[in-house]
């Protein structure tokens, strides 16, 4: 059977999608932009601190399907520009305890709001 996740603790979804499914123990989480939760404006600073709010919206819907970054398995990462890879990997490698998940890293023409960076991931539930 699958669950819908959504949280109020990352932004509500911007079409028509969910934050999360989990289906056969198998969370999927939607791509994750750095958007302020109040005015629902999307947040442009720096690629780092854009990066730590995508993860840390992450972790709030991973948490809100009762799972955190131990669990996720895939990542996909788009950027509006490559050359901000190694700024993404910063601060992404500091969600995981060095048991990275698959992952790849894509640049995009253009992402939903003109974000610099999207993040999706897919977590196994465990028991």
């Amino acid at each position: 059977m699958k669950r819908i996740i959504n949280t109020p603790d990352a932004p509500a979804p911007i079409g028509p999608y969910n934050q999360a499914v989990i289906m056969n123990d198998i969370m999927f989480i939607s791509g994750t932009i750095a958007m302020d939760l109040q005015s629902k404006q999307l947040v442009k600073t720096t690629i780092k601190e854009e990066t730590k709010m995508v993860m840390d919206y992450i972790g709030a819907i991973l948490k809100a399907g009762d799972c955190g970054f131990e669990n996720v398995v895939k990542a996909t990462i788009f950027l509006n520009d490559m050359n901000n890879f190694v700024h993404v990997n910063e601060v992404y490698a500091s969600y995981f305890d060095g048991d990275f998940p698959a992952r790849a890293t894509i640049q995009a023409a253009r992402l939903p709001k003109d974000a610099n960076v999207e993040i999706s991931v897919e977590a196994i539930l465990t028991k």
